[in-house]
């Protein structure tokens, strides 16, 4: 091998001739990352999308709620805990709002239908447990559809795809950390909040 030529990590099928991918890229400009490689798939990832977006900002609204009507002897900590997730799921939203928006999406950020396209439930509750409780209902829900999610996009677009998963692996902090925090207001309650 001279020293000139690089080993091709593709096979030479699998990738586009230059000139091609030049020329394809020069067609529906107005598309910006929305390529004609991206599939047919590109409504039901919007969906998707959609779907996660009210998802988070349920669960940010949610989180807020109890962050403010915590109350109990181990309401402070658990209040600032609630607070840092809410803020993490506004971010999430955010990502999230991006990612329709360079699919050439809109966000729906309708109050209207919020709940209804939510995975998760908007659940106010009475006690710091009930509290810790459905946030932990909510996260293990969405966990699962950001699971689902995943596996639907396979290898088709990766982009999207290390976004959830970036997500997911957030989700799955928090729901730890509920799963922790009802252990320690309510012994015995996490293995009843599944």
């Amino acid at each position: 091998m001279s020293p000139t030529k690089q080993p091709s990590l593709l096979p030479q099928d699998a990738m586009s001739d230059t000139q091609a991918l030049r020329e394809r890229a020069r067609v529906h400009l107005d598309d910006g990352a929305v390529t004609a490689g991206y599939g047919e798939q590109r409504e039901q990832v919007l969906a998707l999308l959609d779907a996660a977006l009210a998802t988070e900002l349920v669960c940010m609204l949610r989180y807020r709620r109890h962050h403010f009507m915590a109350r109990g002897i181990h309401a402070k900590a658990v209040a600032d805990e609630f607070l840092v997730h809410s803020v993490q799921e506004q971010g999430h939203a955010d990502s999230l709002a991006e990612r329709i928006a360079q699919l050439g999406g809109a966000p729906d950020l309708s109050p209207d239908s919020l709940t209804g396209r939510s995975h998760a439930q908007y659940i106010e509750c009475a006690t710091l447990t009930d509290m810790i409780r459905e946030n932990l209902v909510a996260e293990r829900i969405a966990i699962d559809s950001y699971r689902e999610f995943i596996a639907f996009l396979g290898q088709n677009d990766s982009t999207t795809r290390r976004l959830i998963e970036s997500i997911l692996a957030t989700e799955e902090e928090h729901a730890d950390e509920l799963a922790t925090m009802l252990q320690g207001v309510a012994p015995g309650a996490a293995a009843h909040a599944a």
